[in-house]
C-alpha cells in the first residue's frame, strides 16, 4: 500500500464518494493542491467532506472506510448519522449545544462540527496524508466526542485530540503514548476493564468515568487559537450541564485543563482561586472536588516529571474523594 502523500491521487468528480446526505452528486467541487497531489473536496449544502481516493479497512473490524469517515457509515462507536445537524460557525455551536438534551445527542453533534475552518482543514489533511506507520488504516478525521459513562462519578478533563491518535481512531486518548499511560493507570485503579486503548472497537468499557476535552479537533502544532477554544467551549459547557448531577470529582490533566475545569464551575470556586499542581485538590462549595494531575504527555513521562506511581496516586485520591471503594472490582465487559 502506498503511504503518505504518495497515496493521494486526483479524484474525478464522477468517482467521488456519494455525498453523506444521499441523493444527487455534490453541487460543487473545490480542488486544493497538497504538494504535488490534488485532493478533491466536495461540497453539498452545509455539509462537506474530502476523502482520499482509496477506502481502507478498519484495523479491527476490516470494514472499508473513507478518510475522513462520513457519519453513519458504520465506524465503531460513531454517534452520528447522515441527518445529524452540522454546526458551521460559533453561533450554531452555541445554539445546538444549548439544545442538546442527552449525552448521546451531544456526542453526535460534536462529532460532525465544522465551525473552525483551520481545524477542519488540518484534521482532514492529516486523515488523508496519514503518518507512514498508519498508511494502511482509515482515519476518523472528525471532531472526537467524549468517551465513557453517561453518569460518571469521575470526570477527566484533557486538552485536544492528537493528530495521529484520536484523530485516527475516533476515541479520546486512543492510539498515542499519552493514552497508553492514561488507560494503563485507569485500569490499575479499577476504573476501566482493560489496560490498553488501541482502537474504537477493542472492547474498552467503563461505568465510572468520562473523559472530556475543551477542544475536539486535532489542532496544528497542538495549539488551538483563542478563537477556536472559545468556539468549541459551548460543547464542553453543555456536557458539564449533563454530567454535573452525577459527578463527584474532576481530574484535570495539566494546568490548562485545570483552568477549564474551574471555568465550568466558576460560581462554585473559592477565593483566592486554587492553583494547579500535581495532586492539588480544589474543594468547591457544591462539594465537588477538582484534582490536578500532570498531563501524561511524552514530554512529562519521558523526562520523569510524571511517573506511573504519580498517576496512580492521583486516581487513588480521586476514587477516595468520589466515595468509591479502593478495592472495587474493575468494570466488566
Amino acid at each position: 500500500m502506498p503511504s503518505g502523500r504518495s497515496a493521494i491521487r486526483l479524484v474525478r468528480a464522477s468517482a467521488f464518494t456519494q455525498p453523506i446526505l444521499g441523493g444527487a452528486a455534490p453541487r460543487g467541487h473545490l480542488r486544493r493542491r497538497w504538494g504535488s497531489d490534488d485532493v478533491l473536496r466536495a461540497h453539498s449544502g452545509r455539509r462537506w467532506w474530502h476523502s482520499g481516493a482509496v477506502s481502507l479497512p478498519h484495523p479491527r473490524t476490516g470494514q472499508q472506510f473513507d478518510s475522513p469517515v462520513p457519519p453513519g457509515t458504520g465506524w465503531p462507536g460513531d454517534p452520528a448519522t447522515p441527518e445529524t445537524p452540522v454546526a458551521t460557525d460559533a453561533a450554531q455551536v452555541a445554539r445546538l449545544a444549548a439544545q442538546a438534551g442527552s449525552i448521546e445527542e451531544l456526542d453526535a453533534l460534536v462529532s460532525v462540527c465544522r465551525a473552525c475552518p483551520r481545524l477542519v482543514a488540518w484534521r482532514e489533511d492529516v486523515a488523508v496524508t496519514k503518518r507512514k506507520s498508519f498508511a494502511d488504516q482509515p482515519y476518523w478525521g472528525r471532531p472526537v466526542p467524549s468517551w465513557g459513562a453517561a453518569k460518571p462519578k469521575i470526570v477527566i478533563v484533557g486538552l485536544a485530540p492528537a493528530a495521529n491518535g484520536a484523530n485516527r481512531t475516533g476515541r479520546m486518548f486512543t492510539g498515542d503514548r499519552s493514552g497508553d499511560q492514561l488507560y494503563a493507570a485507569l485500569y490499575r485503579a479499577g476504573l476501566v476493564n482493560q489496560p490498553t486503548s488501541v482502537d474504537a472497537a477493542d472492547g474498552l468499557h467503563t461505568s465510572k468515568i468520562r473523559i472530556i476535552a475543551p477542544v475536539r479537533c486535532a489542532p496544528p502544532d497542538n495549539k488551538p487559537t483563542t478563537e477556536e477554544r472559545d468556539t468549541c467551549h459551548p460543547w464542553i459547557e453543555a456536557e458539564w450541564r449533563l454530567l454535573a448531577p452525577h459527578a463527584r470529582v474532576m481530574v484535570a490533566l495539566g494546568g490548562f485543563a485545570w483552568q477549564i475545569a474551574l471555568r465550568l464551575v466558576a460560581d462554585q470556586v473559592p477565593k483566592p482561586k486554587p492553583k494547579f499542581g500535581h495532586g492539588a485538590v480544589a474543594e468547591l462549595s457544591s462539594g465537588l472536588k477538582v484534582v490536578g494531575c500532570f498531563h501524561p504527555s511524552q514530554q512529562n513521562t519521558f523526562t520523569g516529571r510524571l511517573t506511573p506511581a504519580m498517576i496512580d496516586d492521583v486516581f487513588r485520591q480521586a476514587k477516595q474523594l468520589a466515595g468509591m471503594r479502593e478495592g472495587s472490582a474493575r468494570t466488566k465487559r
